[in-house]
């Protein structure tokens, strides 16, 4: 009897061994899988075919990788079982680690078009990990003990065969390498198991580091920290709030800047806002959001250095030195080239961005503005007075979104982007714009309806304007054209907010040349910044004068898309005085000048010497 149960009790056991071993090769990718359910599961389970194929793939590459790596690193002997165990502990812990990390703080996880953004390794990376190494290190911990307790059990109940282990050994390290390159759907839904995203991330770091993409040797924003603003007392003004709504992409001649019964472009904000001061001719001083964001809150030129656009106060530090309750809602995309980094410290009491609104948000065109349009609408009122609050946009940022089931008046429109389309497409773009401002106009009318309605300033323009073929380019950084950089602005004021002297500063520039580095001096006078000896060193760097003061900014200012916050693909270059403009694009063989007031489609070159 003996002899016949003890094969049965080795075919028992060496079931279960085989059981055993394959279940530690199972427990990282079905680990990854169960996190993604418990944080997302909602979304993965709405998932249409087509993503919930692209996420089974992803699932088994994520078996193979893990598998045969955990594999490799259980044989008994052998130097590349210690490199196969390295590369598994190192790579779990990073990979598991480094996206729980991520989620954590931006509810959508690390993919390739964020790591191909980040081209600046140390400014992107490094400093933002430094800024939270607590955190980071705690998203860690738990995969670095999970990897290294597999690797103990591993060793003692896999029992890799000879043959297998002598082939897989080699091929476990090279599959990890591969998995860097193999695609995964990480755009929209990122309908790929978090770490073959985040492998994938890795590919396209690399091949950014060694000079493979389009983003190779660019700068992009780093994280910020402003300069030091002294406590300040607020100047004899009249009580007032600020809000400061941002648009994206938007073209003046797309918007309704003057009170006009009959203009249609931005209906429900033109007719919202009959009394609002209009500026007829303002203008961006480059076509790049990162760039305008750094003028418009900061001031200073575009060409100061990198430094001074990483460390000079912003309108946000003034307010906050006054005692003002300070908000920043976007519906952008904060991984979109790092932008994450630059505003990680603006310090401001209330911020919402594009994946708290919207976890799947496009990179490009952020969270659909219905999901900012009704978080303003909720919180605006809520605010302690006096408050400054930024409302910045992003949905007229190509591929332009429109919000299904609302009004799209201009007619006819494409998507397509074919020379011979332009005018439709322009259709398309200008329906985005109109759908923007019907959500602008939403929260203005809460804030209107809300105690602080009748003591809030509303300032508004947009970072910079769009081309389509006006002068062979379409979308935006490609010049400093008036198609990219002449843009909407106005300002809107109950009566009692603003001194007869100050709304009489208002009226005179309405067709005058102004520019975006007029906005923040403006900002500042409207929150109350008094002129104290000791910001002479900030305001040195101000160019601009206050639209609520007599002067005009009248010496030649610098516009360009290459800054020290964000490098551009093609360069550009020019300064403008008044109507005047100096412009050359990379290509250019010399400058080339125009004066917009007599010609503004910019046709016809000036002699150099005018």
């Amino acid at each position: 009897m003996r002899s016949l149960k003890a094969p049965s009790s080795l075919r028992r056991l060496a079931r279960l061994r085989r059981l055993g071993s394959l279940a530690l090769l199972l427990v990282v990718p079905l680990t990854v899988v169960a996190l993604d359910f418990w944080r997302r599961g909602g979304r993965i389970r709405a998932f249409e075919q087509f993503y919930a194929m692209t996420y089974l793939g992803s699932f088994v590459e994520s078996l193979c990788v893990w598998g045969l790596l955990l594999y490799a690193a259980s044989r008994r002997r052998g130097w590349l079982r210690h490199v196969a165990a390295v590369l598994f502990v190192i790579m779990v812990t990073f990979t598991v680690g480094g996206q729980s990390y991520f989620f954590q703080q931006y509810n959508a996880y690390l993919n390739v078009d964020v790591s191909v953004f980040a081209s600046n390794f140390m400014d992107s990376v490094v400093n933002q990990l430094l800024a939270d190494l607590g955190n980071y290190l705690r998203a860690k911990l738990p995969p670095l003990g999970l990897a290294l307790a597999l690797v103990w059990a591993s060793r003692r109940v896999v029992r890799p065969s000879r043959l297998p282990a002598l082939v897989l050994s080699p091929l476990a390290p090279l599959l990890l390498v591969g998995s860097f390159f193999i695609p995964t759907q990480h755009r929209s839904e990122q309908a790929s198991t978090p770490d073959t995203l985040y492998l994938n991330a890795i590919g396209g770091l690399l091949r950014t580091q060694l000079g493979f993409t389009d983003q190779s040797n660019q700068l992009r924003p780093r994280a910020r920290t402003s300069l030091p603003v002294p406590a300040l007392t607020r100047a004899n003004v009249p009580k007032r709030n600020v809000l400061f709504v941002i648009l994206e992409s938007v073209r003046a001649d797309t918007t309704c800047i003057e009170h006009d019964p009959s203009c249609k472009r931005t209906d429900a904000t033109n007719q919202l806002l009959p009394e609002r001061y209009p500026f007829t001719q303002m203008r961006s001083m480059d076509s790049c959001t990162a760039i305008s964001l750094a003028v418009l809150w900061s001031g200073v030129r575009p060409i100061e250095s990198r430094d001074t656009l990483h460390e000079w106060p912003l309108i946000f530090d003034y307010a906050k030195s006054l005692g003002y309750d300070t908000a920043y809602w976007t519906s952008q995309n904060m991984m979109f080239g790092n932008v994450r980094l630059w505003v990680k410290n603006l310090g401001v009491n209330h911020q919402i961005t594009a994946t708290d609104l919207d976890p799947t948000s496009d990179l490009d065109m952020g969270a659909p503005e219905k999901y900012l349009a009704e978080h303003v609408s909720q919180n605006v009122g809520k605010l302690k007075e006096p408050f400054m609050a930024v409302v910045q946009m992003s949905n007229v940022h190509y591929p332009y979104y429109l919000e299904p089931g609302m009004p799209t008046p201009f007619e006819p429109w494409t998507t397509s982007k074919a020379p011979e389309d332009n005018a439709a497409f322009k259709n398309f773009y200008q329906n985005s714009v109109y759908q923007q401002d019907l959500h602008i106009a939403k929260m203005i009318s809460a804030l209107k309806a809300s105690p602080a309605g009748k003591s809030t300033v509303i300032v508004y323009t947009s970072d910079h304007a769009e081309a389509f073929r006006e002068h062979g380019q379409m979308g935006h950084t490609f010049s400093i054209f008036d198609e990219e950089v002449h843009v909407p602005a106005w300002i809107d004021a109950p009566p009692g907010t603003l001194t007869d002297d100050e709304i009489k500063s208002l009226k005179s520039k309405r067709n005058a040349f102004l520019f975006h580095v007029d906005v923040a001096p403006t900002v500042l006078d409207l929150i109350g910044v008094p002129d104290d000896p000791r910001l002479r060193t900030y305001r040195e760097k101000m160019p601009g004068h206050s639209l609520l003061r007599p002067e005009l900014t009248t010496e030649p200012l610098p516009m360009t898309n290459c800054a020290g916050v964000w490098s551009c693909a093609f360069e550009n270059w020019g300064y403008m005085q008044g109507s005047r403009k100096l412009e050359a694009r990379s290509w250019d063989t010399g400058w080339n000048c125009y004066d917009v007031a007599l010609d503004p489609l910019e046709r016809n070159k000036l002699p150099i010497e005018e």
